[in-house]
């Protein structure tokens, strides 16, 4: 997400970083970088001038003509900007008890149904609540079929009414939830454009009939500057409380992040990032800044660590690591748990200056860690314990068992043995980084 912007925006702020005095000469051509690139991802155009503007602003400011490092300073200043673009604050989904009630409403093929599901999942996981999905999409065909599958996949039950009247079937659906012990209820409302004045109405007797606590439009990034005048006109007929800015993992300009907040004052509570049922998170305007800037984003890749990883098992492997006594057998069991965190290359761009050590490129093909995880389970026990054993019979027959061949056996058991020279050296403090 934001690459091309990011890569752009990177190029323009290296050329300052060595500075030893900034001026408004030599922050000329590197602030018309700055605006040439957010012009190009999409970003409004009186968004783009207030931004150039305090940037030059501070920028030329005593606190830098007194500072040590003003290029650091001004890489600073714009990495605040951006943060301020974004809204500063974390804006939290609302949770209210004993029960909440939450709209999905947006443009039709936004990506509100899945998106609806994937939020269900993400109050149950996270928050351990009990979602209830509601079908309120009567007119779409197939859209109430597609909320069940999703609930059916997640197993998280779906209330429909089939072709009914959507505004009673929502007051229903919150009824049937306070009798059943549900505390979130979302509701997938149909896709509609805002100047569509019946199906905005429908929208409002639904928010007079069943008080929702939230209210989120769900906006395609690929949308551009149109979200903005989207967002405005929804506002106009409902309060909304937040956006849902969908398929940023796709080739998108992704400035409309950039524009919203600061253009509707309404904030942006969750990004899409894959297509996968686990692929939204929560929007940070800090962390996506970081991002940006090839900061890295450690926050986020410890959290999904933390969703995943069986901390029993991460301390075990950990002790056996440091004791030198780690094995394939545990080896197999991390890998079994990396493999939960998704895509390993979107998890390798939050490390701080991976597109610097060319690591935002890297493709990790997924039939590869498939390979290495038939080769160890073509293994005995014994044999993923103790790989010493390991001689030319067995690894003949490691070989057929797991499809591959003796090379690739071999070359496995070589890496192992190399990852865990390394660890010893990372124990005993003498491992340089190789940057």
């Amino acid at each position: 997400m934001f690459e091309n912007l990011g890569d752009r925006l990177q190029n323009a702020l290296n050329k300052i970083k060595g500075y030893g005095k900034i001026t408004e000469d030599n922050i000329g051509e590197v602030t018309r970088e700055i605006r040439l690139a957010l012009l190009e991802a999409d970003v409004n155009y009186k968004v783009v001038k207030e931004f150039i503007a305090n940037v030059k602003e501070k920028a030329l400011g005593e606190e830098v003509k007194k500072s040590l490092k003003p290029g650091e300073m001004f890489v600073k200043i714009v990495k605040d900007e951006l943060v301020d673009l974004l809204g500063k604050e974390d804006e939290p989904l609302i949770i209210v008890k004993p029960m909440t009630i939450l709209m999905m409403c947006g443009l039709q093929g936004s990506g509100k149904t899945t998106t609806t599901g994937k939020l269900a999942l993400l109050l149950r996981k996270k928050y351990g609540l009990k979602p209830l999905m509601v079908a309120c999409d009567v007119y779409r065909p197939a859209a109430i079929e597609q909320l069940k599958q999703l609930g059916k996949e997640l197993n998280i039950e779906v209330y429909s009414e089939g072709k009914g009247n959507p505004v009673e079937i929502a007051k229903n659906a919150v009824e049937y939830a306070k009798e059943n012990g549900y505390n979130y209820v979302l509701i997938d409302t149909a896709g509609r454009l805002h100047i569509d004045d019946q199906l905005m109405e429908e929208l409002q007797n639904i928010n007079e009939a069943v008080s929702p606590n939230e209210i989120l439009l769900v906006i395609d990034s690929m949308t551009g500057q149109d979200a903005v005048n989207v967002i405005m006109g929804f506002n106009e007929r409902l309060p909304l409380t937040g956006a849902v800015l969908t398929k940023l993992d796709g080739d998108t300009k992704g400035g409309a992040a950039l524009s919203i907040r600061h253009l509707t004052n309404i904030p942006i509570k969750f990004i899409g990032v894959s297509e996968k049922m686990d692929g939204l998170e929560p929007f940070h305007p800090e962390r996506m800044a970081s991002r940006i800037l090839d900061m890295g984003d450690l926050m986020s890749m410890i959290e999904k660590a933390e969703g995943v990883f069986d901390e029993d098992e991460a301390l075990k492997a950990a002790k056996k690591l440091q004791k030198g006594k780690f094995d394939l057998d545990d080896f197999l069991k991390q890998l079994n748990q990396v493999k939960k965190l998704g895509p390993l290359e979107n998890l390798i761009k939050l490390i701080p200056g991976a597109k610097k050590m060319g690591l935002n490129n890297v493709n990790i093909d997924p039939k590869q860690m498939a390979h290495v995880e038939a080769i160890i389970l073509s293994m005995t026990l014994e044999e993923r314990r103790n790989p010493d054993i390991l001689k030319a019979s067995r690894k003949r027959r490691i070989a057929a068992g797991s499809g591959r061949s003796v090379e690739e056996v071999n070359r496995l058991l070589k890496q192992f043995e190399q990852m865990k020279i390394m660890i010893k050296k990372m124990k005993n403090g003498d491992f340089k980084m190789p940057f």
